[in-house]
Order: structure tokens, then C-alpha cells, then sequence
């Protein structure tokens, strides 16, 4: 092509279909109904990993994987950090679409929706502190880690994380086993100035708890709250593997039927980060043992510090809001044997050995 304008016209064609033609081929993919939800999800993750590994050049792909049984895996957090994977900052346009279509393979509509808000408060932050916080604050420094080979019936993980955002699944022959732990944070907790001031991204597990809270009865609030004063941070912080917390709380056996149905709405709004069908069997699982305990600690009312957590025979979920003036969201969900997989996996060695 001779023409300069027309060959700019071309080659930007060119880039854009490089880019679409993956993602149309991966909706087509992703339609085909299979033969379970969890067969379905791990099929699903299978086929976007390797279409995202196919675009990476062998620098890039070294970087992104790991041996399945890598210490790597359970190397999670939530903090900027130097962190190990691919960063989408050095990613083409085309490859940081497939990571974010990977992403989207493990998170249901309202997780993806936060988790990209999430990153793009990032954006905020470096407004608020300045230039100087560039290198920590960028809403491109998201990092996929993939651990093992990606196949319809074998076994391996990913993780993609950066601030705020750590999310880990792990898949055993072609069934999604975990997908613990699963973290998400905000800062600021609630966007007080500029465009996007009014925003909070965690508003709806903040206020779930805080309704749930006040509703107790003097007699139920001295077994759930344990201190006047919250922690700092979440009790678990980012520890490789968790254990149930005491004081336990309050029993849901001791609830009234409306607490009751305001802590299963709050278990379920962190549940409901996760793809659908993945979610309603970590439901069906909670239900077979569905005693829960709440715990608060804190203040009561919008603005102060606080912190609560719902803990079951299988499972914990953590949230804190206390640092800078109560508006700086930390929430997790664990899985006191299952995180990365670990409760079936030994079962897997254990069958195989």
C-alpha cells in the first residue's frame, strides 16, 4: 500500500482483529454446555489459559508458569508488592484482553464488575498521592501466574493479583476443585471526591454486616462483639493456611429468622463473586453444616473503624475497614482445608500412592 493514511487504516484493522478474532472464538468455545458445572468452569479456564499462553513469547511464557507443585502457588497477598507471573503492564493489548477473559472464567457478573473497579481505583489513589507513588499505584500491575499445564482433564491452577486482588483457583482432573482464597479490597473504600466521588465498590458487604450487627439484642451483642476496637488488619492477613478463630461469636442457632436471612444475604454477597455455578455448589457444601458464627469488633455507625467475620465448619470470611479514617476495605473468603486445593488434592496423592 502506498498511501500512508490507508496503510495506517490497515494495519490498525489488522490489530483490532488480531484482538477480536481470539475473544469471538473463545465465546463460541465457551457456549458449549458440558457435562457438569464443574467440568464446565474447568474447561472454560482451560481453553482461555492456553489461548492466552499461545500469544506469549517464550520470555513472556517463562515468566507465567510454574510447576503445579511450585511454593509459588500459595505465595498470595493482597499489598503492592514485587510479585513473581506476567504483569499486564508489559502485556499487548491482545494479551491483557485474554487475561481479563480469564478472569472473567472464575468471576460471576458482579465479581468481574468489582474487580475491575478495584483496579481502576488505582487511578484514584495516584491522584491522591502524586507522581512519586506511580511505581505502587498503576491500574496495569496485575500479575497472571498459570501453575502447570492448562487441560480439560488435568490438574493445575492460576492466580491473577496485584493490590487488592488476589484470585486463586485450582482444578483436579477437569473439575474446578477451590477457589479460596479469593480477596478483595478497596482504596479508597469510598470515592469522596472528583468524578467518581459517591463510589464504593465493598459498600454492600460493609453494610450488610453493619445491619446485621445492629439488629442483635443486647444479650446477642455480648457474645458477638469482642472488642470495642478493631483490629488493624483482617486476623488472617495473608497467611498460606488459616484455622478457625475464637472467640466464635455469635451462633447463627441464636439468630431470629430475619438475622438469620441477613447473614446468609452476607455470606452469599462474597460466595457471589465467583462464577454462578461454582457458587451454588460452595452454598450446597455450607449447607450440609450450616451453623455459622458472627464476630464484630469496632464501632457501629458509618465512619468508624470495624471489623467482622462469619465463620463456618469449612469456611472463613474476614473483612476490616479501619486504616486511613475508616475508608480502606480489606475482605476475604478462606477455606480452612481447601484453600488451593489442598483438601482434595491429598485426597488425590492419597488414592494414587
Amino acid at each position: 500500500m502506498k498511501n500512508p493514511a490507508l496503510n495506517r487504516v490497515y494495519h490498525s484493522s489488522m490489530t483490532l482483529k488480531s484482538v477480536l478474532l481470539p475473544l469471538a472464538f473463545l465465546t463460541a468455545t465457551l457456549a458449549v454446555p458440558t457435562t457438569s458445572p464443574a467440568h464446565e468452569a474447568a474447561a472454560q479456564m482451560a481453553e482461555v489459559a492456553n489461548t492466552l499462553l499461545g500469544t506469549l513469547s517464550d520470555e513472556q511464557r517463562d515468566i507465567a508458569t510454574f510447576e503445579f507443585a511450585d511454593e509459588e502457588r500459595e505465595n498470595w497477598h493482597f499489598i503492592p508488592r514485587e510479585r513473581k507471573g506476567l504483569s499486564m503492564k508489559v502485556m499487548t493489548p491482545q494479551q491483557r484482553l485474554l487475561t481479563h477473559a480469564l478472569l472473567n472464567t472464575g468471576l460471576s457478573f458482579r465479581g468481574a464488575a468489582k474487580a475491575v473497579t478495584i483496579m481502576s481505583l488505582e487511578e484514584v489513589v495516584f491522584q491522591m498521592e502524586g507522581p512519586e507513588s506511580r511505581a505502587k499505584r498503576d491500574p496495569e500491575q496485575y500479575f497472571v501466574s498459570i501453575f502447570g499445564k492448562p487441560s480439560a482433564k488435568g490438574t493445575w491452577g492460576w492466580r491473577i493479583e496485584g493490590h487488592h486482588i488476589s484470585m486463586n483457583f485450582t482444578i483436579k482432573d477437569g473439575q474446578l476443585v477451590r477457589a479460596t482464597p479469593s480477596f478483595f479490597g478497596s482504596n479508597p473504600g469510598e470515592v469522596r471526591e472528583g468524578p467518581l466521588a459517591g463510589l464504593r465498590v465493598l459498600g454492600t458487604e460493609e453494610q450488610l454486616g453493619r445491619t446485621l450487627v445492629k439488629s442483635l439484642t443486647a444479650e446477642q451483642a455480648a457474645k458477638a462483639i469482642f472488642d470495642q476496637t478493631a483490629p488493624k488488619e483482617m486476623i488472617t492477613a495473608a497467611e498460606h493456611k488459616v484455622s478457625p478463630i475464637d472467640p466464635k461469636g455469635l451462633s447463627s442457632d441464636e439468630m431470629t429468622e430475619a438475622q438469620l436471612s441477613g447473614l446468609h444475604k452476607l455470606v452469599k454477597e462474597y460466595l457471589m463473586r465467583i462464577r454462578p455455578d461454582i457458587a451454588k455448589e460452595a452454598w450446597n457444601e455450607i449447607e450440609k453444616d450450616p451453623t455459622m458464627h458472627f464476630a464484630w469488633a469496632g464501632g457501629k455507625e458509618l465512619n468508624e473503624p470495624h471489623y467482622y467475620r462469619v465463620q463456618g465448619p469449612t469456611f472463613l470470611l474476614e473483612y476490616a475497614n479501619t486504616q486511613n479514617n475508616a475508608n480502606h476495605v480489606h475482605s476475604v473468603w478462606r477455606s480452612f482445608d481447601g484453600d488451593f486445593g489442598r483438601d482434595i488434592l491429598a485426597e488425590h496423592l492419597k488414592n494414587d500412592h
